[in-house]
């Protein structure tokens, strides 16, 4: 196996299929000019990133940016990929968005009180399938 043959870029409906398979990413935003980075519990609805949070730094900093990155991966013995989504984070407040939100049954993983849901609408989304192996052999 060469190193090109164990990376492969995936298609857009691979990368929602795969970010829609797993419950916990990763939110990058920025505060001034310090990124932040937060894990989150997360569902896939209408081909966007959809999360709960509380009041506090993760909903101040994802929503004083027009701007932020979500990435999610997984892994196995033989192989891995990850997804990152580029996109714009918007708070829900009409009662047909937050109910719309909640007919996602994204529940929160720990015993706190997360009223806020935002959804972060894809400007871009791509994703890499990485296929395990020894390393190469110098030449």
């Amino acid at each position: 196996m060469t190193p090109q043959s164990s990376i492969s870029v995936l298609g857009e409906d691979e990368c929602w299929q795969l970010l829609s398979s797993v419950a916990l990413g990763r939110l990058v935003a920025t505060m001034g000019t310090r990124l932040e980075i937060f894990p989150v519990n997360f569902i896939v609805q209408h081909r966007s990133v959809l999360f709960r949070t509380a009041e506090g730094t993760k909903l101040v900093s994802s929503l004083f940016n027009d701007r932020v990155l979500f990435e999610a991966d997984d892994h196995n013995v033989v192989d891995g990929w990850s997804v990152i989504v580029r996109g714009e984070p918007h708070l829900l407040e009409s009662p047909a968005e937050i109910a719309e939100a909640e007919s996602g049954h994204l529940l929160s993983w720990i015993p706190t009180v997360k009223r806020r849901y935002v959804r972060i609408a894809p400007k871009e989304i791509s994703g890499r399938r990485f296929v395990f192996g020894s390393a190469p052999d110098d030449v």
